[in-house]
């Protein structure tokens, strides 16, 4: 198993000035194999992605990248601004960069030609089900998936964001169970029904989601990131513990 930590888990850190390359020294002393940066986090990113690559590599860490943006504009058009995206992550060092699919079924385009023209060889490019109308819902992203590996986009895969079919009233299994195949990361976070108020958990086993049964549904041998805000490095190493028991190093 790989266990990467999202910079959302430091996020009272942030708020308080802490800069991500920072915190991807501290992912390192909690002892978790890598560090999921976010787009939105950087408040100087051309200075600070180098920052950030430095460190991780200096820890051994892998990076993986949060982009809050999508893959197809309103009108289907593929997003201009993939390609600096790309050029980010090839500072960061990426492993994988992840977007939200968003208005596929308007594109008209040549999918292998224009997907094409990212470097997919060297990062791995991956959809979340987010927390919209649009991406987060299994039928849109299964249809995204299934059209590049008709083209021969085989690399492409899929994010399960377990805590966000909590805000699409989307169905957690049989999500996981359709998307199984595409999916090389998961994401975990629980969420609490507090009387029609949904509200990430802090913990785990504290929400509306069995997530033990969830992850015995989707690939084992993939890598999971805890995404959830946590008050301090303890309850993130009991955290990291609970999914280390239940899935195993």
């Amino acid at each position: 198993m790989t266990l990467v930590l999202n910079t959302l888990i430091f996020e009272n850190d942030w708020k308080k000035g802490a800069k991500q390359a920072d915190l991807v020294d501290r992912v390192a002393k909690l002892g978790a194999d890598g560090v999921e940066v976010r787009r939105e986090y950087f408040r100087d990113i051309n200075k600070e992605l180098s920052e950030v690559a430095e460190r991780a590599k200096k820890n051994n860490l892998l990076v993986n990248y949060s982009v809050p943006d999508v893959i197809f504009e309103d009108d289907g058009s593929v997003n201009p601004k993939m390609q600096q995206y790309f050029d980010e992550g090839k500072i960061l060092g990426l492993k994988k960069i992840k977007f939200n699919v968003g208005h596929f079924d308007k594109f008209t385009g040549d999918l292998r030609s224009e997907l094409g023209k990212l470097p997919l060889d060297q990062i791995q490019l991956n959809i979340e089900n987010d927390q919209t109308s649009v991406s987060g819902n299994a039928k849109s992203i299964e249809t995204f998936l299934a059209a590049a590996r008709k083209v021969g986009l085989t690399s492409l895969g899929y994010v399960y964001d377990l805590g966000n079919w909590a805000f699409t009233n989307g169905n957690a299994e049989a999500a996981a169970r359709e998307l199984t195949p595409y999916t090389h990361y998961i994401h975990l976070k629980n969420v609490i029904d507090d009387n029609g108020k949904l509200i990430t958990s802090d913990d785990l086993n504290k929400g509306m989601f069995d997530w033990k049964k969830l992850i015995k549904i989707l690939p084992i041998d993939q890598s999971y990131a805890l995404e959830f805000p946590m008050k301090d490095d303890e309850q993130v190493l009991s955290q990291m513990k609970l999914l280390n028991n239940e899935v195993g190093a």
